[in-house]
């Protein structure tokens, strides 16, 4: 695996990514949107290039997957990122995200059925016959299956229409009042529900903020942020709507009144960074 740098905004950057493809080169993965920023990468141009070296193009839009199409639907500009756009040759969602069903349950898309074959792995050459699995998992349970049946069932678009409404009215109005609170600001430019805020580095009075003192008061505030190495991380989720105004009220008593920080870790899930 070749991991290549990323451009100031936090998207992938395509000129990195065309000097590492070579004749080893089995796929390019681009993120709609990355977790850290919230931001979704420059699909159209790098499914071009990868188009034009004969290299497959996977999408991942595990977060994005079941949101983006019902905020395009509500009018929100969202950038090309699916199967509309040529070089793309598959893609991935996880419905236990914005699908809003218990965790284990995600789907894998492909472009035709010619590559959907190479998923499929069989092995005949031991005493029990032909063994054959479409997943990783060979035995999958079928509770977060049927969960995730009966929840999208239950929503159908209508239900995630409203839900992704109430997402998007969450995040502009967190975005809204993070930035304005005097020497906070949103990092990046977010196309999704979800991105980092920290000290502006332009802001006269962000240079006497601490944004891990802040995450400390916003603790002690009942406030579960994570942390990463540039700021806090906020995910937004329907009921995030009805918060906002209470979020952003305690976060402007956190920049005026923290003291020195902790030194709480960063994480993500069960992995811990100093």
């Amino acid at each position: 695996m070749i991991r290549t740098e990323v451009s100031a905004d936090g998207r992938a950057n395509p000129e990195a990514m065309q000097a590492a493809i070579d004749e080893r080169t089995a796929l390019v993965v681009v993120s709609a949107p990355c977790y850290p920023f919230g931001v979704i990468d420059p699909i159209t141009e790098v499914a071009a290039l990868c188009e034009t070296r004969g290299v497959l193009c996977h999408v991942d839009a595990c977060l994005g997957g079941y949101l983006l199409p019902f905020w395009e639907a509500l009018g929100q500009a969202v950038p090309p990122w699916d199967f509309r756009v040529p070089g793309v040759t598959s893609m991935s969602a996880d419905i236990h995200k914005y699908g809003y069903a218990f965790k284990g349950a995600s789907t894998v898309m492909y472009r035709d059925r010619d590559l959907y074959q190479y998923q499929i792995f069989m092995y005949d050459s031991w005493p029990g016959g032909l063994y054959a699995s479409s997943t990783a998992a060979g035995t999958r349970p079928g509770s977060p299956i049927a969960g995730a049946w009966a929840t999208m069932n239950h929503l159908g678009i209508e239900g995630y229409m409203r839900l992704g409404q109430r997402v998007l009215n969450a995040t502009n109005g967190l975005k809204d009042g993070i930035n304005s609170i005097d020497g906070l600001k949103v990092t990046s430019n977010p196309d999704m529900s979800l991105f980092e805020f920290g000290v502006d580095p332009l802001s006269e009075s962000g240079r006497s903020l601490s944004i891990e003192a802040i995450g400390d008061v916003m603790d002690d505030r009942g406030w579960n942020l994570d942390r990463q190495q540039g700021g806090l991380h906020v995910m937004t989720s329907p009921g995030h709507d009805k918060i906002v105004e209470s979020f952003v009220s305690d976060l402007d008593f956190a920049a005026k009144n923290h003291g020195a920080a902790r030194g709480e870790e960063h994480m993500y899930g069960g992995v811990v960074s100093s």
